[in-house]
């Protein structure tokens, strides 16, 4: 299914703001602190980086006409998420509002150039085109504010 560019620039736009509001007045001591289903905020921020980094790549490789790189089993995304984890849990809550704007930015511009083919949605991988990823984090972090009073 081909997806509508200027609808899928208003989507992660429209995530993104959401998350932006969910940690909005956060402390970096909050941001760090590994209360939130084992992860601080700023994991989640750097999971989300790392993802909007892999599906912008995934636009321009599946643009250029190849195929995805990114098909993988359930047990495989596992393993990679808590290996990426594990490889940016020194990031500082600083770095982590970088990697975030600066990922979702490369994704966004991906899209805006996407050929016919990167706008496809069946071609993708576990990075889909459209995802639904961010506000899933976005909805965790709302409780975890919500449960602590923040």
């Amino acid at each position: 299914m081909t997806e509508d560019r200027d609808a899928l620039l208003h989507h992660y736009r429209e995530m993104r703001e959401d998350l932006l509001s969910a940690i909005g007045g956060l402390s970096d001591a909050m941001m760090t602190e590994p209360s939130l289903d084992g992860w601080s905020v700023k994991d989640h921020l750097a999971h989300l980086a790392l993802w909007d980094d892999i599906r912008a790549s995934e636009v321009v490789r599946i643009s250029s006409g190849h195929d995805s790189a990114w098909r993988m089993t359930g047990e495989q995304d596992e393993a990679f998420n808590a290996l990426a984890h594990d490889l940016r849990l020194a990031l500082s809550p600083d770095q982590a509002r970088w990697e975030l704007a600066i990922s979702r930015q490369r994704l966004l511009d991906a899209i805006s150039s996407a050929a016919p083919r990167g706008l496809d949605s069946s071609l993708y991988g576990e990075a889909g085109l459209r995802s639904g990823h961010e506000a899933q984090h976005t909805g965790w972090i709302k409780r975890w504010r919500s449960e602590r009073g923040v």
